[in-house]
C-alpha cells in the first residue's frame, strides 16, 4: 500500500516521477478527500483519537465542547487527518482538565502566533495543576510526573521506531533505565511498540 499527496499523473507527464515505478504502484487507486473537503468527519475522528491517546498514556479521555468542534471544523487542516491526530494527543496531554474549550488548544488553532514552545508547555503545566489543586485532588507531583515520563517514553519509542537503545539515548537514560519505567509506568510490550 503506498500513498500520498501528491498528483502522481502530473508529476510523470513533468518527468518528476519515474513512469515504470508509477504503473507498478498504480494497480487500484483510491482517492481519499482531504479532511477539509469532509469537515463532518472531524467531530468522530477527533473523539476516536482523543480516546486513543487517553488509553495509551492511561488517563481520562479528554472531551471537546461543541464550541471547540464548531471551531476545529472551521480549521482547513493542512497537515490533514495526522494533523488532527497529532492535536488530539497535544490536548491529551497539554489541556487542563477533562473538557476542551477553544481557549485550550495550542495557539497555531486560535489564529495566535505560537509561544515560544517552552514558555506555552510551562503555562498549559501551570493550568493543569491549579486545576487538580482545585479540585482538591493530592498526590498530583506524582500523577503528572508518571504522566510526563509516559509522553516522553512514548514519544521516543515512536521517534525511533520502537529501538529501545535509542530511546534511552535521545532520553539521556541507560537502556536498564527505561525498561524499568516502561514496565512501571505500564507501557508493556504492545504500548512500548509502535503501530503498523
Amino acid at each position: 500500500i503506498a500513498a500520498t499527496h501528491q498528483d502522481l499523473d502530473a508529476r510523470v507527464k513533468q518527468g518528476l516521477f519515474r513512469e515504470d515505478l508509477y504503473h507498478r504502484l498504480n494497480v487500484i487507486k483510491l482517492r481519499l478527500p482531504p479532511l477539509r473537503e469532509r469537515r463532518e468527519d472531524i467531530a468522530l475522528l477527533a473523539r476516536y483519537f482523543l480516546q486513543k491517546s487517553a488509553r495509551e498514556l492511561g488517563v481520562e479521555a479528554k472531551r471537546l465542547s461543541e464550541a471547540t468542534l464548531r471551531h476545529l471544523q472551521s480549521q482547513d487542516f493542512p497537515g490533514n487527518v495526522r494533523q488532527l491526530e497529532n492535536l488530539c494527543h497535544w490536548l491529551t496531554v497539554m489541556a487542563p482538565g477533562v473538557n476542551i474549550d477553544v481557549k485550550d488548544l495550542p495557539p497555531e488553532f486560535r489564529g495566535e502566533a505560537a509561544a515560544p514552545a517552552a514558555e506555552h508547555w510551562v503555562s498549559a503545566l501551570e493550568r493543569e495543576v491549579d486545576s487538580l489543586l482545585a479540585r482538591g485532588e493530592t498526590g498530583i507531583i506524582d500523577a503528572l510526573t508518571r504522566q510526563f515520563e509516559k509522553a516522553l517514553i512514548m514519544k521516543a519509542l515512536a521517534r525511533t521506531g520502537g529501538r529501545r537503545i535509542e530511546a534511552s539515548q535521545l532520553l539521556g537514560l541507560g537502556r536498564n533505565t527505561l525498561t524499568r519505567k516502561i514496565q512501571e509506568l505500564g507501557l508493556g510490550e504492545d504500548k512500548a511498540r509502535p503501530e503498523g
